[in-house]
């Protein structure tokens, strides 16, 4: 198996742990200190207007945003995006706040929650760039019609490093007649990993590229969470300001990642997974196109930049199964989709 090196992931409450895994080399320290995050940046001198984004930490699910970027896309809409890291998603929606960055991504469980405890918060969601859930159930040999409601029986290694993958495969058991999920190791993805191999555990959670790094090993993908349908996921969101302020700018931003989603649909994967590298040094380019693949084959990046509401309504579903939403709030007040769509037209 590659070393995968270590790097931060946080958790969607903004407690940073390391866990082994894939992710760049250290960068410089920018001011503030968030990490730049660019590795070249096509174009630079026909960029007419900035725009902060703060990408809160480096996934390969998140690759729609990394391709806007080292293919132009930002550029040919007259914007000049400095993609900066900011370390946690907590770290993200304050720099937004704070206005340090204009606009972050981040899944749009920061935005509900914000909006069920606060209807006149500032932050607002637009332009759908992930809308199926990433992560992925790996067991250790092949196996043939799984059926969700046997996973709380098995020796089952649950994400730890964030809450959300958790809260969408608890719900699917739910609503396949399991019991409730538990987690029978406490690790990390990489420790999970580990101990899949060696049979401590029979199936684990995790996302690309820890799957395709798997099955190179022995492993076999079970279930893609993708494949229960429409789950919000990650998307832009900045103030109500800012949308409303530098609004041709925010039109560019999702005419960008529109014209990046309908390249990656047609996009031959080992292109993708190369233009990917500059990310992800660590990752082996035959293990990164095999995540890329997988990724494209389930749909991950077949549903922006339109923000379904079913999408909406299934990740509300899974926070309030959690008990991590009071409520949900209404799509209108948490989503601008009048951005899109003029963006669109």
């Amino acid at each position: 198996m590659a070393d995968m090196g270590s790097w931060g992931f946080p958790d969607e409450d903004g407690e940073g742990t390391v866990i082994a895994g894939p992710g760049p080399p250290a960068k410089p320290q920018l001011s503030g200190g968030w990490v730049e995050s660019a590795p070249n940046r096509p174009h630079a001198a026909r960029m007419t207007e900035i725009v902060t984004l703060a990408e809160p930490f480096r996934a390969l699910f998140y690759a729609p945003y990394y391709l806007a970027e080292v293919r132009g896309a930002f550029a040919r809409q007259g914007l000049e995006v400095r993609m900066e890291t900011a370390g946690t998603t907590v770290l993200a929606a304050e720099a937004v706040f704070s206005g340090r960055a204009d606009v972050a991504w981040s899944g749009p469980m920061r935005v509900m929650q914000h909006r069920a405890a606060d209807p006149a918060s500032p932050i607002t969601a637009f332009c759908a760039v992930i809308m199926r859930d990433p992560f992925l159930v790996v067991g250790r040999a092949p196996r043939e019609g799984l059926h969700l409601a046997e996973l709380p029986l098995m020796r089952l290694g649950l994400v730890t490093e964030v809450p959300t993958p958790v809260w969408c495969l608890a719900n699917a058991v739910a609503k396949a007649g399991g019991q409730k999920l538990k987690d029978r190791s406490g690790g990390t993805m990489a420790q999970n990993m580990a101990r899949l191999l060696d049979g401590t555990l029979d199936a684990i959670q995790v996302f690309e590229p820890f799957a395709a790094e798997a099955e190179a090993a022995g492993a076999s993908v079970w279930y893609a969470q993708a494949e229960a349908g429409l789950m919000a996921y990650s998307s832009l969101y900045a103030r109500q300001e800012t949308l409303t302020e530098r609004r041709e700018a925010m039109r560019g931003m999702v005419r960008a990642l529109s014209e990046t989603l309908d390249w990656l649909a047609r996009a031959d994967a080992a292109e993708v997974a190369a233009l990917l590298e500059p990310y992800f040094p660590d990752v082996p380019p035959e293990i990164r196109m095999r995540a890329v693949a997988r990724y494209r084959d389930v749909g991950l990046w077949g549903d922006g930049p339109r923000f379904p509401r079913a999408a909406f309504d299934a990740l509300g579903e899974a926070m309030l199964r959690a008990k991590t939403l009071p409520h949900l709030p209404a799509f209108e007040i948490c989503v601008d989709e009048a951005v899109v769509e003029e963006a669109l037209a």
